[in-house]
């Protein structure tokens, strides 16, 4: 009941008095206009790929199904070496524990106040100590736009009093093969909203696919007739695969994917209605009468297969259609991406379910460049 990991997740009557809600003991909460979370800013846009070594069989990029998992591929491959740029790393310290006392002051709607913290709990996905910096880490699997401060702060708060060592509090967030890592630092480490990015880099695990196999997608990947699906509006493929392997997991009612996904009621619409376009999504009425969705068979047999195969098979749905496909020719052809102008012309060319304004046409001509961008984002770079 008081687990609310991004602002958009905060109950109704929160969210329209500006309130949030910290913990500060075991059983004890305090509610005010906490400035509590912050936005994911992102400082590049360069991925570095990365392999899981040869010799290691038990972890692959299509069975990462935990944040623990995730974080062990990411010490295998080298990823957390790079990123903390320390020696000699040894995970330490993971689970629930307790925060031990601290007082902190955050900014609320009436200027800053001051909280005190008496052994409440805390959680720490994994802590990697090497020979300068303890580093703690906060993962997740879901995409979201912010995060819960407290996640970071707390348990920085609790070892900065157990050790000597600099703190290193990391978020990463993992997706379908995909790294992004965000190491922060508290200016002062008495003030929760201190919080300041100070490096952030993209890993991915290399797909081992090329351009000639996109091309070849192009000549083999028959065109399909468009369905009677409102033309997609979401621009994140990344975000509609991390919503495919959730539901891949179990069948979310809509509710459900709104409050634990980060989404909004709008964005939950768009995104599983990008999926059903893709065929990868199904909708139907559950218990009660709510909506729920499902993976189609089409879906589980994507998500079931290896990391190369179902990137190449995501892409395959992609091309399938044939917007899609005429700007990625065009990219390919001319080497950049056409503007929204020419995709507009491109869309207009095809009949496209209930597209109607100009303003509509230029929005979903948003979504083709993004899309096309990811199937050219999977193509390793070497």
């Amino acid at each position: 009941m008081t687990k609310f990991d991004h602002r958009v997740n905060l109950p109704t009557i929160f969210e329209e008095n500006s309130l949030a809600i910290l913990p500060v003991t075991r059983g004890d909460y305090i509610i005010s206009s906490f400035s509590a979370y912050k936005e994911f800013e992102q400082l590049s846009d360069d991925v570095q790929q990365v392999s899981i070594p040869a010799h290691i069989q038990s972890l692959m990029p299509q069975f990462l199904v935990s944040e623990a998992i995730a974080l062990n591929c990411a010490n295998a491959c080298g990823i957390l070496e790079d990123f903390l740029e320390d020696d000699v790393l040894v995970p330490t310290v993971s689970g629930r524990m307790s925060s031990g006392q601290f007082d902190f002051k955050i900014d609320t709607a009436f200027g800053t106040k001051n909280v005190s913290v008496s052994n409440s709990q805390i959680e720490i996905d994994a802590a990697y100590e090497g020979i300068n910096y303890l580093s703690l880490f906060e993962a997740k699997r879901d995409l979201s736009d912010d995060f819960l401060v407290r996640q970071l702060y707390y348990p920085f708060r609790a070892w900065s009093n157990r050790v000597t060592k600099l703190i290193k509090p990391v978020f990463l967030v993992f997706s379908n093969g995909v790294y992004n890592l965000y190491q922060y630092q508290f200016d002062d480490p008495q003030n929760y909203n201190s919080l300041r990015l100070i490096k952030q880099k993209n890993y991915a695990i290399a797909t081992n696919i090329y351009l000639s196999d996109i091309e070849k997608l192009l000549e083999t990947v028959p065109e399909i007739r468009e369905p009677e699906i409102s033309f997609p509006q979401a621009d994140s493929m990344s975000r509609i695969i991390n919503l495919i392997e959730l539901l891949h997991e179990k069948p979310m009612t809509r509710d459900s994917i709104t409050t634990q996904y980060a989404f909004d009621g709008r964005q939950t619409n768009y995104y599983t209605d990008a999926g059903r376009y893709l065929g990868f999504v199904e909708k139907e009425r559950g218990e009660s009468n709510n909506i729920l969705f499902r993976l189609s068979e089409k879906g589980h047999r994507v998500m079931r297969l290896a990391y190369r195969e179902r990137q190449l098979a995501i892409a395959s749905q992609i091309i399938a259609h044939k917007p899609f496909r005429e700007v990625l020719k065009w990219h390919l052809q001319y080497g950049i991406m056409p503007d929204k102008g020419t995709i507009v012309q491109i869309m207009k060319k095809l009949n496209l379910y209930k597209i109607g304004s100009e303003s509509t046409y230029f929005r979903r001509a948003s979504t083709i460049s993004c899309w096309v961008n990811w199937i050219l984002s999977v193509v390793n770079k070497d």
